[in-house]
């Protein structure tokens, strides 16, 4: 069932992921979830990088209200934190995940944009945060990725208004890093991709694992883990590599 909702194909270093619910606009169901655990917890071999996006015009417009109705008080808590174990995940799995966005990145959608590292967006895309509009409150993780973005009082008024974003709103807001014409969004991300799997590894990794956390932590003990990760990646292998490439004039050739 989840190979039916979740498509991957791999070309090279690079897994496009493809949430392939059509008639739902990517609805987050539980077996959608599931599918895309399935994929961040255990990565196709040799992949650097994955691209994630939608289908049918949506990237994904987020919960299936229909199966939230199913679920009592103790239900929906152990479903928000699956929710939080898979983009918790997704951001920071040690893979760098660009997203290509078009239609509606809504609510569980926009939660699940959020916790990607690099978000393309086409012109018909389309950000709202419709959960205060419908009597329930986010539960993927919006109160801290998406408020950490555009700020809790930006967020406020989202959740409050059920306002939608138009995509050049979200890249002033930052939800959006780059916008691209309509159709563009899965050939620009799979380019950015192939630029970013060619990066060291190790210089990756820790710029997935680093950045957010010194976000969230003094300034001092923040410039102290910033020193531990430069004392990391610049006495790696693939940082002499990198320096005599530059010396040489030439591509690195990293691990």
């Amino acid at each position: 069932m989840a190979e039916e909702v979740v498509k991957v194909s791999v070309d090279g270093p690079v897994a496009t992921v493809t949430m392939n619910r059509p008639d739902k606009r990517n609805a987050m169901s539980d077996t959608l979830l599931n599918g895309l655990s399935e994929v961040f917890f255990t990565p196709p071999e040799g992949v650097r990088v994955i691209v994630l996006t939608g289908t049918a015009g949506h990237y994904c417009s987020g919960l299936d209200l229909s199966e939230h109705t199913q679920r009592d008080a103790e239900g929906t808590f152990y479903h928000s934190r699956n929710w939080h174990k898979v983009m918790e995940q997704i951001q920071f799995g040690g893979l760098p995940v660009v997203s290509a966005m078009f239609g509606a990145v809504m609510g569980g959608g926009l939660e699940l944009a959020t916790s990607t590292h690099v978000r393309i967006a086409e012109p018909s895309t389309m950000f709202q945060l419709p959960e205060g509009r419908r009597g329930i409150f986010v539960g993927g993780g919006a109160s801290v990725r998406v408020g950490r973005i555009i700020g809790p009082d930006r967020m406020t008024e989202m959740m409050l208004t059920g306002r939608r974003y138009n995509a050049e709103d979200g890249r002033m807001m930052g939800l959006a890093h780059e916008l691209v014409g309509e159709g563009e969004s899965i050939a620009r991300a799979q380019e950015l991709a192939e630029r970013i799997a060619g990066n060291a590894p190790l210089t990756n990794h820790i710029i997935i694992q680093s950045l957010a956390r010194i976000g969230d932590m003094s300034r001092n003990d923040g410039l102290f883990t910033e020193s531990l990760c430069a004392s990391l990646t610049q006495t790696s292998a693939d940082a002499l590599e990198g320096l005599q490439a530059f010396l040489e004039k030439r591509q690195p050739n990293f691990r």
